[in-house]
């Protein structure tokens, strides 16, 4: 069976902490966006939801001593730089919020950058050279890649084309409107809804809401934050307590399920806040 430490380690890993959100902003770019990264700070709000929900979750079935001292003082210093910085943004308008998204998401790239640079100038390496053997390995790992991505684009245009999934959504729409509340974040549910099993499967729903639905709408912009404040949760459970041969997740699972859930719904919201 999984240790408690084990399945701490697993949801935090599972709820997925994305600071730099790279491959998002490259499938908006190739989608054409005029600016990849209006969603850096949505995704970024959105994945501290999950992974704080993800740890307070296994903090109580555990029964851990969050007050602890040293416990404190690694999670008060984040959680008030973190309040600091929501409550900051909530005196923000929509377009002053996606502008600043857009700024930070471009100094995070270009700071990464200079890192990088600086780092292997410090250490003597030679940075370009190192940039064109790893952009080898990644034309090899994307032409591993491509065929599953084919195969998942392929059968998610043919539910598509069959009305199954419209079928799905258009109930769903139709709750939800029930309620009275705004169903355009409805589209973006099928990027939810794969996610936990497959990341190329969500991937495609991605490019595909993308496709069909324009890059910078509202359900494009939400189903973008989703796949980059998720993660495959039963790929990542299957793994990891596979590999070293554990059989019983015990309350991982329902823990790691639950950062999920927590981090479409804060990707909704922090859309709704962020694009209106």
């Amino acid at each position: 069976a999984a240790s408690n430490a084990q399945i701490l380690f697993l949801v935090l890993n599972a709820s997925s902490l994305t600071l730099l959100p790279v491959t998002i902003f490259m499938y908006r770019a190739q989608q054409g966006a005029p600016d990849p990264t209006l969603v850096f700070l949505p995704i970024l709000l959105a994945t501290s939801a999950s992974t704080l929900v993800g740890l307070l979750s296994v903090t109580l079935v555990q029964r851990l001593r969050l007050w602890d001292p040293v416990v404190l003082a690694y999670l008060l210093p984040l959680a008030l730089a973190l309040g600091g910085f929501m409550a900051l943004l909530a005196t923000l308008s929509a377009a002053a919020l996606a502008a600043l998204s857009s700024l930070l998401g471009n100094l995070a790239l270009f700071g990464m950058i200079v890192v990088f640079l600086v780092a292997g100038a410090l250490r003597r390496v030679r940075v370009y050279d190192a940039f064109i053997e790893g952009a080898k390995e990644g034309f090899d790992v994307a032409k591993h890649l491509l065929p599953y991505l084919v195969a998942m684009l392929c059968a998610v245009g043919v539910l598509r084309a069959s009305g199954a999934l419209d079928v799905a959504l258009g109930g769903i729409r139709w709750l939800v409107a029930r309620t009275g509340w705004d169903a355009r974040f409805v589209d973006a549910l099928p990027t939810a809804l794969v996610k936990p099993f497959s990341g190329s499967a969500a991937r495609a729903m991605l490019i595909e809401t993308m496709k069909t639905q324009g890059v910078d709408s509202f359900p494009a912009l939400a189903a973008a934050v989703i796949q980059g404040s998720t993660e495959t949760t039963f790929y990542v459970l299957a793994v990891y307590f596979g590999a070293v041969g554990i059989q019983r997740a015990r309350h991982a699972v329902a823990c790691a399920l639950l950062a999920e859930l927590a981090g479409v719904v804060a990707a909704i919201l922090v859309c709704y806040w962020f694009f209106g």
